[in-house]
């Protein structure tokens, strides 16, 4: 049986660009809708499989100064996507998909929720929609992982990072502002080093 990497499209496969704001609103809408508490993964089959839109290397590299910067993570990069392709008018475009059908729908579902709150039914709905989400994001990172190949903090360092990470959230409880301003810098210098 072939491996995921060997499955996998090669790295310096054509890419293709959306033919206008338009089909980045539909397609991100379309990533909102169905990323029910874990949009990331979706976006990444989305945006490098089924549309070809970014590499894998180039969705890593999104992704990564999505989550450095201030705000959800999949709106960092609907703004970057959009504006990528086509500037302001695309990076609105981008956003407004990821975000008004969604917004709309959410809404409507508090107003149920509030509700409906008290039966246990609900509550256990809820609880198997986050272990699902959890495992769409994992499912996403190991998917991610042959990326790696082309960071410049290459797979040995980048798992030291990992599990440092992983240590100080689940085993330390460290703050997350914490861990971000402390292995962020880190990182980025251990890569810049690596550069040069």
């Amino acid at each position: 049986m072939p491996s995921p990497a060997a499955l996998a499209p090669p790295v310096s496969a054509p890419r293709r660009a959306p033919s206008g704001p338009r089909e980045l609103f539909f397609a991100f809408n379309r990533m909102a809708l169905q990323g029910f508490g874990g949009v990331l993964a979706v976006a990444q089959l989305e945006l490098v499989d089924r549309l070809g839109w970014l590499t894998r290397e180039e969705y890593v590299e999104t992704l990564s100064v999505g989550q450095v910067l201030p705000g959800p993570n999949i709106v960092n990069v609907s703004l970057m996507v959009g504006d990528r392709f086509f500037g302001l008018r695309g990076a609105f475009a981008a956003l407004a998909g990821m975000l008004t059908l969604p917004l709309a729908i959410v809404l409507a579902l508090a107003a149920v929720y509030g509700r409906w709150a008290h039966v246990p039914v609900v509550a256990g709905a809820l609880r198997g929609m986050g272990a699902v989400a959890a495992g769409l994001v994992l499912a996403t990172a190991l998917k991610l992982l042959p990326a790696l190949k082309a960071s410049p903090l290459g797979r040995p360092l980048a798992a030291v990072v990992c599990l440092v990470t992983f240590g100080a959230v689940a085993l330390l409880r460290l703050p997350l502002v914490w861990i971000v301003a402390g292995l962020g810098p880190l990182s980025v210098g251990a890569a810049w080093w690596r550069l040069k």
